[in-house]
């Protein structure tokens, strides 16, 4: 009967050593897993966040260039704007100046409807300058904006390399 005690708790003692070695394989390989999965989880943070500089940096590029384009375009027209003006002074002058002095009274009407008709048109050259300097100035802020957001787009969706 010792015998058989002894038999059955070697078998015992074996098969709960086997026990404890298979738990000790498994959490090594779920050690060795969780580790794996860590250091996975670390390079994936850090490419992302690689990603979201290199992404921050081309955003604020395309942001400093537009402010460029911008500050150039406007300096542009100011001075389309003074050259308007200066053309606009001159119309004005010019109109004001067409007249036919004398004494003939058709000569004088047709000199003030000359002089009517010139500063009519004076006006008219003064808003058309004007008008076509704000269409100017409002393609350029909507061309600069577009050329913008392309630029950031392109910046995001273009492959880190």
């Amino acid at each position: 009967m010792i015998a058989l005690f002894a038999v059955v708790g070697s078998y015992w003692l074996v098969y709960q050593h086997g026990r404890s070695v298979e738990r000790a394989e498994a959490e090594a390989a779920s050690a060795t897993r969780d580790s794996r999965d860590r250091l996975a989880e670390v390079l994936g943070e850090r490419g992302a966040r690689q990603e979201e500089q290199r992404r921050a940096a081309a955003h604020e590029e395309v942001r400093a260039h537009a402010n460029e384009q911008r500050t150039i375009a406007e300096g542009a027209a100011a001075g389309a704007d003074a050259v308007g003006q200066r053309l606009r002074d001159e119309a004005g002058k010019l109109a004001a100046a067409v007249g036919c002095p004398g004494t003939d009274t058709a000569a004088i009407a047709r000199g003030q409807a000359a002089t009517r008709a010139a500063m009519v048109l004076s006006d008219l050259l003064a808003r058309a300058d004007a008008r076509a300097g704000e269409l100017a100035s409002a393609y350029d802020r909507a061309r600069i904006a577009g050329l913008a957001c392309e630029a950031s787009y392109n910046a995001l969706v273009k492959p880190a390399g």
